[in-house]
């Protein structure tokens, strides 16, 4: 069951107090792991033609005085390299997973392990969205927590949200879990 993508607005809203403020969230991932289908869905837009990310896609949603910057960034392997030149003033990290794809576990564990290194991301919340749960063979969030060793995550606050980018299911929750943290962070 999925629910209204606007909801998340109302949510976010209360994240700045001042109407010039913005909250800038950079939406990271491997390629085909569900980033623009989530932009999409936060966006309200149209779902049913979705293309690979090839550079970057910025969105911004207004909503009562509030600037919502989600800055989508290709994850296309020769694309990666260049994410680094978008970490500057991120207040929040998204990081997609595309649970059904296994084979990709290491590789997402390598690159989300680098992310966490960077010195400009130091103590940004992190969210991580293990996308696909509607495929039968998604793994669970304990099971990708588990194989990436994401209990081993100290210098930051985090979480592991199971969802559906297709049906907007778990997106919600982790919206409000992200709005929760940037307030804490920025006080």
């Amino acid at each position: 069951m999925g629910t209204d993508p606007s909801l998340s607005l109302n949510f976010l809203k209360g994240l700045k107090n001042s109407p010039e403020q913005e909250v800038r969230i950079l939406l990271l991932g491997l390629d085909n792991a569900g980033k623009i289908t989530i932009l999409k869905q936060l966006a309200s837009e149209d779902i049913s033609h979705i293309m690979p990310t090839q550079g970057f896609n910025i969105k911004s949603v207004q909503s009562q005085g509030f600037k919502l910057n989600v800055w989508d960034i290709g994850g296309q392997r020769k694309i990666r390299p260049y994410w680094r030149n978008y970490f500057e003033n991120t207040d929040l990290l998204i990081y997609v997973i595309d649970s059904s794809d296994r084979k990709r576990f290491d590789e997402t564990a390598q690159e989300l392990a680098e992310l966490l290194d960077e010195e400009k991301l130091n103590m940004v919340p992190l969210l991580i969205f293990a996308n696909k749960q509607d495929m039968m063979m998604a793994a669970t969030a304990a099971e990708i927590t588990e194989s990436l060793n994401l209990h081993t995550i100290r210098d930051r606050i985090w979480q592991i949200q199971s969802c559906s980018a297709l049906t907007t299911e778990g997106v919600q929750d982790g919206m409000v879990w992200l709005c929760r943290n940037i307030t804490t962070r920025k006080k």
